[in-house]
């Protein structure tokens, strides 16, 4: 950290998730405790995972004993329920980071003994009574909007082989995509229906080949189609969200967080297993305000989405509208916010 050379950071995880790979390639240390979601079915192997959740408790104190942290930052995740109880026991001061509207079970569990509550969504502040105190802070992200010139967006429109004239829209389901949106997006190219619209498609490294193999059976070769790029991951999804006209995409809190920042209009498609149904929660934030659409999974189809994209695309100007309107809903200053909100906790217990 610029502000805080001297300051020791390090990251409790689990030896499952993607901070495996993602901790050290940012330069930081990682910490693993054997820590689970607990599920309500009744079963060996919940009561197993219940048992290792409860000693995880004792590997996160032991972990905390040694690093000797001034205060720990939680963000809402199951593993937060072992770390911050570990921090509490040890009188360590903690703090939740919650990106969702509808706060998770973690963040319900722990906001009495907060020092704060950091929330992404002002509409998440009626969701917890128990908290001491909660700050709107946004979610930190690194897309921003570009400010590119409209010259700048046909030329790199072109370059990748589109043309401007018809609505290009970006599709992703997430780093790993999203089977159901893969599916409906399959079927709109075999059956030709994007007459009216051009299309950037990141369907997930796990899921690409199938949909090239796909749209093979068809006579579909993925990689001459006029107007459509398919591919299994966008490396620079900065840039492309930002020359993109409509979004296509999951309502998770990054995702949704990223679409107000660029100020794009979107179709959502609420992941329909997200813990309490979160996702449709954020989606639904953004329909209100008139800067997007969802479509519930359990609706999903080729046909359903097709229609939703031609009737945004053929207005410009209401597309346009829809992204002013989301960018009206973005937080400026993120990360200085919240480093406010850790300086002052800091300062007060000196």
């Amino acid at each position: 950290m610029k502000e805080e050379p001297n300051s020791k950071i390090i990251f409790i995880g689990t030896k499952r998730g993607l901070e495996t790979n993602l901790v050290p390639r940012a330069g930081y240390e990682l910490k693993t405790i054997d820590s689970y979601g607990i599920s309500r079915e009744l079963s060996l192997k919940n009561i197993k995972r219940l048992a290792k959740t409860i000693h995880s408790i004792t590997e996160a104190k032991n972990i905390l004993k040694n690093f000797k942290p001034d205060l720990v930052i939680g963000t809402g995740g199951y593993i937060c329920i072992s770390v911050c109880t570990a921090a509490k026991r040890l009188k360590i001061p903690y703090i939740i980071h919650e990106s969702n509207v509808l706060p998770g079970v973690a963040t319900k569990m722990l906001s009495k003994n907060a020092e704060k509550i950091l929330v992404g969504f002002e509409e998440a502040k009626n969701r917890l009574p128990k908290a001491k105190k909660i700050v709107f802070t946004g979610t930190p992200t690194k897309v921003k909007k570009i400010n590119f010139s409209k010259e700048e967006i046909e030329n790199k429109k072109k370059e990748l082989g589109f043309d401007n004239i018809r609505p290009l829209v970006l599709v992703f389901g997430g780093s790993q995509g999203a089977q159901s949106i893969n599916i409906s997006m399959t079927n709109i190219i075999k059956n030709k229906m994007n007459t009216n619209y051009q299309i950037i498609w990141a369907a997930g490294p796990e899921q690409y080949e199938k949909v090239k193999q796909d749209l093979q059976k068809e006579n579909i070769d993925i990689d001459k189609l006029k107007g459509i790029k398919v591919m299994p991951y966008i490396y620079n999804m900065e840039e492309i969200m930002n020359i993109a006209d409509l979004i296509v995409s999951r309502s998770g809190a990054m995702t949704v967080t990223e679409i107000e920042n660029v100020g794009k209009p979107a179709i959502f498609i609420p992941f329909p297993f997200a813990a309490e149904n979160h996702q449709e929660y954020n989606a639904r934030v953004l329909e209100k305000q008139g800067a997007a659409k969802v479509i519930l999974d359990k609706n999903l189809t080729a046909e359903a989405l097709n229609a939703t994209i031609n009737e945004l695309a053929k207005d410009r100007s209401a597309l346009e509208q829809m992204g002013e309107n989301a960018h009206k809903l973005s937080t400026e200053n993120v990360e200085d916010k919240i480093y406010e909100e850790i300086k002052n906790i800091k300062n007060n217990k000196a």
